[in-house]
């Protein structure tokens, strides 16, 4: 299925600026197995969309909105990550915008390290419940919860939302770049703030916990006191009204076949994204 499905004429791969990736992939959750299942529940999703965008007055799909082949398979972490960086590469090298679409959250390495390779100044903003900065975890070093610790050896990383992690992980945490759910909710200027650590180039990771399990329930470690839709889009139009966003991923969907509300909520946010770097914030 096509993102949006949207007409043929505006998901042909040769005319399409904006590349989503599938990649169903959930070898290494933890606790609530099903992510893997998360590409397809967001692109059933898109597919009952309204196009039109009222806050940009846009319709982003007929800039070419190409859905590429699912990523899937009995993959070791490392043998994933390397799948991963190799088909982001090579959109990469026809100066398409890819969306990678999981799946767990350490489906994004391969991504963030393809982008790094290609764009200078770049740094990673997550937006999270987790701070993922284990160094490794379950033998492995490309775990979910070791995603942030395996981009911040190639880039910057500026993290928004945290409100979980392991003590180990003091040791690499940033205090000056990191945003913990509980401080923002009185800061008036904390958009601005995270906005003026970036850097030129930008990749956007989102786990969607990041959001609160109120209005995002499923995902395989739901965290109390997240944030909001509203919230979440401010700071999204700010960094790309300001930035140069260069990529970004959406991840860590586990479906409920009774509660739909959170797939559409993921491929609406896709879709917002889109819109803001393609059609301008407009407000």
């Amino acid at each position: 299925m096509n993102f949006g499905d949207i007409p043929d004429e505006y998901c042909k791969l040769e005319d399409s600026k904006i590349i989503v990736l599938p990649v169903s992939y959930d070898k290494t959750s933890t606790w609530i197995k099903g992510a893997g299942k998360g590409p397809k529940a967001i692109l059933n999703a898109s597919a009952n969309m309204e196009l039109y965008d009222i806050e940009t007055g846009s319709e982003v799909y007929k800039r070419g909105i190409f859905t590429d082949k699912q990523i899937s398979g009995e993959l070791t972490p490392e043998e994933m990550v390397s799948v991963v960086g190799n088909r982001v590469k090579d959109h990469l090298k026809k100066d398409k915008f890819i969306v990678l679409i999981g799946g767990e959250h350490s489906v994004s390495i391969g991504a963030i390290k393809a982008h790094s390779e290609k764009f200078k100044e770049m740094s990673v903003l997550q937006l999270d419940a987790h701070s993922d900065l284990r160094q490794e975890y379950h033998d492995s070093r490309f775990n979910h919860a070791c995603v942030m610790a395996r981009a911040k050896e190639g880039c910057k990383i500026v993290q928004v939302g945290i409100r979980s992690m392991d003590k180990s992980e003091l040791n690499d945490m940033d205090k000056g770049t990191i945003f913990f759910a509980e401080d923002i909710q009185n800061n008036k200027t904390w958009v601005s703030d995270v906005v003026k650590l970036l850097s030129k180039n930008v990749y956007i990771t989102i786990d969607l916990d990041v959001f609160d399990p109120a209005i995002m329930p499923s995902t395989g470690t739901p965290e109390p006191g997240g944030l909001w839709w509203y919230e979440v889009l401010n700071l999204l139009k700010q960094v790309i009204k300001n930035k140069n966003v260069i990529g970004c991923d959406v991840v860590e969907l586990c479906p409920n076949e009774n509660d739909k509300a959170p797939d559409f909520l993921a491929a609406k946010l896709i879709y917002k994204i889109l819109s803001y770097k393609y059609e301008g914030v407009k407000k």
